[in-house]
């Protein structure tokens, strides 16, 4: 079992990111789904981008932080999961995942929905990362890509990356436009698989 962390897109905590994480602990996993937008939610990219260039990323990023501190430092005397957390995100989230996983030494995974960061040159991790992008994508050139890929294989990460051909942006989410059935099938096959190797 996987303790897993799932970071909303620009368009806010929807219904989707709460069937994502409700399919995830079907299959037995922890899922914890911080609200970085204190309740806002969207229906189109404009609005939520908007509403993420006055938050600010920076403090996105820190609301991201403090929402999961408390899980690598329970307050309850617990202990924190022993091989570390899986970041997980839908696009904004994704980006922000990555920073998360890659300033976590005892992250055990980085799970990528639509979404990807750039990274720093002396960036290092060994952590498993698997990405799932549409092709093309407005919001993830084939050339931010590329570099993507080899800036994380060169920072020492193990990269799976999968694509759909002719999806929309976020395709995993029924209630948008860019949905696509198939390929949002395809990503959580390949995502539980993904999980449930991180356990092996």
């Amino acid at each position: 079992m996987a303790q897993i962390v799932l970071l909303h897109s620009a368009y806010g905590l929807r219904p989707a990111v709460h069937a994502a994480a409700d399919r995830l602990r079907a299959a037995g996993h922890q899922v914890h789904t911080p609200d970085l937008y204190d309740g806002r939610t969207f229906d189109n990219v404009e609005e939520g981008m908007a509403y993420k260039e006055e938050i600010t990323s920076d403090e996105l990023l820190r609301r991201a932080i403090t929402a999961v501190v408390p899980l690598l430092t329970p307050a309850n005397g617990t202990t924190p999961p022993p091989e570390g957390l899986v970041y997980a995100g839908f696009s904004l989230g994704g980006a922000l995942a990555q920073n998360l996983a890659l300033a976590d030494e005892q992250a055990k995974g980085l799970l990528l929905l639509h979404g990807t960061s750039d990274l720093r040159d002396d960036a290092a991790t060994s952590i498993p990362v698997q990405l799932h992008v549409a092709e093309p994508d407005p919001f993830e050139s084939e050339d931010w890509l590329n570099a993507w890929y080899l800036r994380m294989r060169r920072a020492g990460a193990d990269v799976e990356v999968h694509r759909y051909r002719g999806a929309g942006h976020v395709f995993t989410d029924p209630d948008l436009p860019d949905h696509d059935a198939e390929a949002a099938e395809q990503t959580w096959a390949a995502a539980l698989d993904f999980l449930a190797e991180l356990d092996a």
